[in-house]
């Protein structure tokens, strides 16, 4: 038996050399996974190395949250319904400086490291952008050294896996924890109770002060689980803390022992339902009872934990609260951080009312995410006092107060008041979150340049008019470690050779690659990097789908969230002009182009479930056609997620961001595309703005109309049948590419199908697809004609990557933590 001296100990346990490494791996699957050699499989070994590398950012994580708890700097608190982690064995290995020595390590041991990272279930906490930017965010942090706590719920069950069938989307279960999870550690010692339902007393202290106590009809608790998040190159190691549900009282013993075996259990089951599902379906008065209740749930567990460390570990009174931590909502998901962090100062440690509020305001900041009323989350009022009485009571009195001050600087304005309350007349009474979020903010910030100037000329107007000093923008941003040097290994590898590794922590140094743009050998490795990429993408598609593409042509791809304002039909609409032009003229030239789609709709978004349906529909005629297929290819890739998006990302050509302008508050995946290498095209909505001033316009697809024309063509009583009839401006093409659809060419007959679709765009189109058709498609000639100067085009995707370091998050978060939250760097030991 080998014998290890104190110091050979520990680096087994923190040592960084492959050696090291090895043993480690070797120890774990040994002590930790406790299976013979003769059953060992790479989800074996995947589960030992990422232990090991645990193992390694250990000393870091317990420093950084030693380091926290002395409270020597200011510490954020992001409060985030999603956090979209992807895998993290690679971008761990990344951060440590240690993807060599592991590769190294397994290949001693008879394994690959590329089949290990494979076997990693994606964490199921997240279902889009917001969520994503969530965990860049957190990457930022964590590599600026900027003390940090992210806060959210470990939701058992992802939203949803996508299948399709038969072109449809199928939803399956998202059983990400199936295997465990090797990146966290459960705390049941770090729990507080959650109440919910029931009633409140009035009473008077012994002060003979006016209180209330909270009644409720249900009391839960929430389990502590931490994630370490690794900054890249340094020590800091910062927390991710994810809420889980728990019962009181977990198991009664009396019912069993009478052999009610059900009701021995049914407080444990019912009390983690809670968070059993990301986003449950809110259809159903339950299912909105329940997303209420995950919202209230994790917000209430943060602040009592925020609130321990700051009173019980750091020792400091409850006024300090501002000086020591800014916590930031991402949504207004955890909006009911304002009532309830007054309900934490007020009633449980009997703070003044105005004392209270100056701390909850001073402490909060607001992100809004959305220029869609739809999204701009609200309760029904009914619903939210039976759930919540007390915060009803302390949003009534907030909101009494707040319109006094409204009505004192804008007399008589009683309309004003109705569109500025807290509390929404229409459509029967509801609680506003967006207006509570604001209203208790000491920050709001928009995510990009349009997007915080229609903030504050539509959705928040009266808000900015009332507190202007409140407002700015914060562009979104997305972390260069895993959005190229893990997702896109050649790149970064001619990144690292060209202008030195420098880039990845300092992403406007990509600038240095402008004088290349021009040099012609430097433009055939980039064009062997794009190549590979796209043989890497052609390859999983041909595995997952059976659609064969050739890297060759140009990869046109879209993937997002399907949703009607995003626009995926009006890129569907252009590929059935392609097809109709080839049908009716078979010996047309056309550049070669591979259309690649992904994304997931909601469940109950009938609509987008169509046009996923489409794609297919689409898909199959197309990929089938002799005289089509000889340019044109058409694929859906099914379930995307950040894994599959490290593929996606670095094989586009050109990227597709067509939403209609003033919808998008800013998207991410387009900086991810840029970042790339890939060409835009797009209309001037979220960062797309900024993003064509970073590049220049000559390196950017524009078309459709702007904002201000969509709300222009809108009042002046927007018919889309107009631009179906018109025999100019593409109106023939637009009606044969209706007619293909309407009639049965890509359903193998069936009229029906598509005939919602179909009658939206040709009678209401609300996001002006027909509009914008035209326009579309005269720019995808542009982008044909450009495609075929492979010299020019390869000088456009040299620009866009040199010229899109404004779009890292670490400019984001240092913007975010210099301008609202006052948190300065800590260097770790």
């Amino acid at each position: 038996m080998t014998h290890f001296d104190a110091a050979d100990d520990r680096d087994i346990r923190a040592g960084l050399h492959t050696d090291e490494l090895r043993q480690a791996v070797e120890d774990h699957l040994l002590y930790s996974i406790g299976r013979p050699a003769s059953v060992l499989t790479p989800e074996h070994y995947y589960r030992a190395l990422s232990l090991a590398v645990r193992d390694r950012m250990q000393e870091r994580w317990m420093a950084s949250t030693q380091a926290f708890l002395d409270l020597s700097r200011k510490v954020t608190c992001y409060l985030s319904a999603e956090f979209l982690m992807g895998p993290q064995l690679g971008n761990n290995l990344l951060n440590l400086g240690i993807e060599r020595q592991a590769r190294e390590a397994l290949a001693a041991l008879g394994h690959d490291l590329d089949e290990v990272l494979a076997c990693e279930q994606e964490p199921g906490l997240g279902n889009g952008g917001l969520g994503r930017l969530a965990a860049c965010y957190l990457d930022s942090l964590a590599t600026l050294e900027r003390p940090a706590i992210g806060y959210g719920i470990r939701y058992e069950f992802g939203i949803f896996k996508q299948e399709i069938q038969n072109g449809w989307q199928v939803e399956k279960t998202d059983n990400w924890l199936v295997n465990g999870n090797p990146w966290e550690i459960a705390k049941p010692d770090v729990n507080y109770p959650v109440q919910w339902g029931g009633y409140t007393e009035a009473y008077l202290d012994d002060g003979g002060d006016y209180r209330v106590r909270w009644i409720p009809r249900q009391v839960l608790k929430g389990i502590s689980f931490d994630t370490p998040i690794q900054g890249y190159g340094v020590n800091t190691c910062n927390t991710l803390t994810l809420w889980s549900a728990r019962a009181i009282e977990s198991f009664a013993l009396d019912a069993f022992n009478s052999g009610d075996y059900y009701r021995a259990v049914e407080n444990e089951v019912s009390s983690e339902t809670v968070t059993k599902v990301l986003y449950p379906n809110d259809e159903p008065e339950a299912g909105k009872r329940l997303r209420l209740l995950q919202q209230y749930f994790f917000v209430s567990c943060s602040l009592q934990d925020i609130l321990h460390i700051l009173e019980d570990l750091a020792g400091l009174p409850v006024a300090a609260l501002p000086e020591q931590f800014a916590l930031q909502l991402n949504d207004t998901h955890p909006s009911i951080a304002v009532a309830e962090l007054m309900r934490l100062l007020v009633d449980t440690r009997g703070l003044a009312w105005d004392e209270a509020w100056r701390i909850t305001v001073a402490t909060l900041g607001y992100t809004n995410h959305t220029l869609l009323p739809e999204a701009l989350e609200t309760w029904p009022l009914a619903m939210f006092q039976e759930s919540l009485p007390r915060h009803l009571e302390i949003i009534y009195e907030i909101n009494r107060r707040f319109l006094d001050e409204v009505a004192a600087k804008f007399p008589g304005d009683t309309e004003r008041l109705r569109r500025m309350s807290l509390i929404g007349e229409d459509n029967g009474k509801s609680v506003r979150m967006a207006h509570l979020a604001t209203v208790g903010s000491h920050a709001v910030n928009g995510v990009a340049a349009l997007h915080s100037e229609l903030l504050k000329s539509s959705v928040l107007k009266d808000f900015y008019e009332l507190w202007p000093e409140r407002f700015s923008n914060k562009t979104n941003g997305v972390t260069p470690r895993r959005f190229l040097a893990l997702a896109n290994p050649g790149l970064r590898a001619l990144l690292d050779t060209t202008v030195g590794p420098g880039w990845l922590t300092d992403l406007s140094k990509l600038r240095e690659l402008e004088p290349f743009a021009d040099d012609a050998a430097f433009g055939a490795k980039w064009r062997a990097v794009k190549r590979a990429n796209k043989a890497r993408l052609a390859d999983y598609i041909q595995t997952n789908t059976g659609v064969e593409l050739n890297p060759d042509w140009l990869f046109d791809i879209q993937v997002k969230r399907i949703h009607e304002y995003k626009r995926q039909h009006l890129n569907v609409l252009h590929i059935a002009t392609l097809y109709h032009r080839l049908k009716q003229n078979p010996d047309l030239q056309i550049a070669p182009r591979a259309f690649v789609f992904g994304g997931k709709a909601a469940p109950g978004y009938f609509m987008a479930k169509r046009i996923i349906k489409l794609i297919n529909a689409v898909a199959e005629t197309v990929n089938a056609d002799p005289v089509v297929s000889r340019f044109m290819k058409v694929a859906f890739v099914p379930n995307f997620n950040v894994q599959n998006a490290h593929l996606i990302y670095p094989a586009a050509d050109l990227s597709e961001q067509i939403s209609t302008a003033g919808k998008e508050a800013s998207g991410t995946g387009n900086m991810k595309f840029m970042l790339n290498g890939a060409l835009t095209i797009g209309t001037l909505d979220g960062a797309n703005v900024e993003m064509r001033d970073e590049v220049g316009a000559e390196n950017f697809f524009l078309f459709g109309l702007t904002e201000g024309e969509v709300e222009k063509v809108k009042a002046a009583g927007y018919r889309p049948g107009d631009y179906i009839e018109r025999d100019i401006d593409g109106g023939a093409e637009l009606r044969a590419a209706l007619d293909l659809i309407a009639d049965g060419t890509f359903s193998a007959g069936d009229t029906d199908v598509f005939r919602p679709l179909v009658d939206s765009l040709r009678f209401d189109d609300p996001f002006l697809v027909l509009a914008d058709y035209a326009s579309y498609v005269a720019c995808q000639d542009r982008v044909d004609a450009a495609w075929h100067n492979t010299a020019g085009w390869t000088r456009m995707s040299i620009l866009n990557t040199a010229r899109s370091g404004k779009f890292s998050s670490d400019r984001a978060i240092t913007e975010y933590c210099d301008d609202i939250w006052d948190v300065s760097a800590l260097t770790v030991h």
